[in-house]
């Protein structure tokens, strides 16, 4: 029980303007990185075994379920966009000790953002079934394809409840219930892929036999599966916003839903650069998908899985991006200048230092993690080779990661928004179609791993300057 008042303690110090000693940041910075990194970590596992469970379904419905996991990723990363132009605005309202004034716009975003994520869905929807000949998918994968993220599209709305109350949540400082919650999604997507994706068959265990049912499902029942431990979590996550947070719970006072026009001003300034950063990054993994899908099906699945298993080794420094939105959106609330720089290079530097170690585990065991995904010797064999030449640009990864999160605790949006188009179009699209010629897939990742240097080597440079130190506090 000290470490979460330890914590409360520190945030009250930045708010109060009280001082805090270098090994107070740095204690502050772990414990509030530690939840976000192991809810990281256990969404990674649950991709993880996901991979692996349609992965015994065989190459081409690995090759469905990866072809069209880039563009849901898409459109999640969209509500999650839209989502943080609330949350950044709630941060620095807290870091002004104007918790009422947060809660209002708490209450806005909860409206704004569902009609939001309601368009989201519709859309999603119209374009589900001739999305996989968008992006040059075999034949016989398409009907899946469709299915999958036909799927994934109806529970959008449930997602974006999940996001706008988990980012409220971390905006006050609170990792630990959203972290709790989205480990417990893990286990249950786990459980409701196990019974939905196979189907009833028989199991042996220390001498006794027992019939376990399953809907036998498959790839819609891997969708399936995802999307209703999401809207459990979603369910969750929403009444302990409500009914429960220390800062933010909307039964301490009386406030309208109505939105207000300068809050969703200011939302949208922070949240369009960058919804139109993910939705062209994302629409650059789309095209490489597209590069990789004529590969053929052992291509596609390798890469899929390979995306997985390196998640393993980037989810710390996505932990650690969570904190830093945090501390420095509260930070710059309070107008401590001074400490909020300081907090950027203690978080930038810890996650290339453990990210940097991650890779080198994830360099040296690549065969057994693709193993343990695929059964097939050729997607093994090709997917390690890309996980290792990949391995070397994690650390400057990080670096990219992570100083995003600061940019955007800060409200700062644009130049980021800019720094990531130009590196994923023209370095790392570019130099994927050139080296895919000669190298085939393992060519499109040696792209991706030069393309991370080069970002990350740009948002060091960028991170040394102040420009991007303001606040939206008025």
């Amino acid at each position: 029980m000290a470490f979460p008042s330890s914590k409360d303690s520190s945030l009250r110090r930045i708010r109060e303007g009280q001082p805090l000693s270098l090994g107070q940041q740095l204690r502050l910075t772990f414990t509030l990185s530690l939840p976000a990194i192991l809810a990281n970590a256990s969404a990674m596992v649950m991709h993880f075994i996901d991979a692996a469970m349609v992965g015994q379904l065989g190459a081409d419905d690995s090759a469905s379920v990866g072809l069209m996991g880039t563009t849901a990723w898409l459109f999640e990363g969209v509500l999650s966009s839209f989502a943080a132009g609330y949350a950044v605005q709630v941060a620095h309202l807290l870091g002004a000790k104007r918790s009422a004034n947060a809660r209002q716009v708490v209450r806005q975003a909860i409206v704004v953002c569902l009609l939001f994520s309601l368009c989201i869905a519709t859309l999603g929807g119209i374009i589900c079934r001739p999305l996989p000949v968008w992006l040059g998918a075999e034949p016989h994968i398409r009907a899946h394809a469709t299915i999958y993220f036909g799927t994934f599209m109806l529970f959008v709305p449930f997602f974006m409840i999940d996001i706008v109350a988990s980012s409220m949540l971390r905006s006050s400082g609170n990792m630990r219930i959203p972290s709790m919650l989205n480990i417990l999604m893990c286990v249950l997507d786990v459980i409701f892929n196990y019974f939905l994706i196979f189907p009833t068959h028989s199991l042996t265990l220390m001498g006794f036999h027992f019939t376990i049912p399953g809907a036998g499902l498959g790839v819609m029942g891997a969708a399936l599966g995802s999307a209703s431990a999401g809207l459990v979590i979603a369910i969750l996550m929403m009444y302990y916003l409500v009914f429960r947070s220390n800062d933010l719970r909307l039964t301490l006072d009386r406030g309208s839903f109505k939105p207000a026009w300068d809050t969703f001003k200011k939302s949208i300034k922070i949240s369009t650069p960058m919804g139109l950063q993910h939705i062209m990054m994302c629409s650059a993994s789309v095209v490489i998908t597209g590069i990789v899908a004529p590969l053929g099906s052992i291509a596609l699945a390798a890469n899929s899985f390979g995306i997985t298993a390196e998640g393993l080794c980037y989810m710390s420094g996505y932990g650690i991006a969570d904190a830093a939105t945090t501390l420095i959106g509260q930070s710059l609330g309070a107008g401590r200048k001074r400490l909020t720089r300081s907090f950027a290079w203690i978080n930038v530097t810890s996650g290339m230092a453990i990210m940097g170690c991650m890779a080198v585990l994830m360099y040296v065991f690549a065969p057994q993690l693709m193993g343990l995904m695929s059964p097939v010797p050729e997607v093994v064999e090709l997917g390690a080779k890309c996980l290792r030449v990949e391995a070397w640009a994690e650390p400057l990864f990080a670096a990219a990661i992570i100083s995003y999160g600061v940019f955007v605790g800060a409200g700062y949006t644009l130049v980021p928004c800019g720094i990531n188009l130009v590196s994923m179009w023209i370095v790392r699209l570019g130099l994927s179609a050139l080296f895919v010629r000669s190298m085939g897939l393992y060519g499109v990742w040696m792209a991706m791993s030069i393309e991370l240097c080069f970002r990350g080597t740009v948002y060091l440079i960028w991170l040394s300057t102040k420009r991007w130190i303001k606040t939206l506090v008025n």
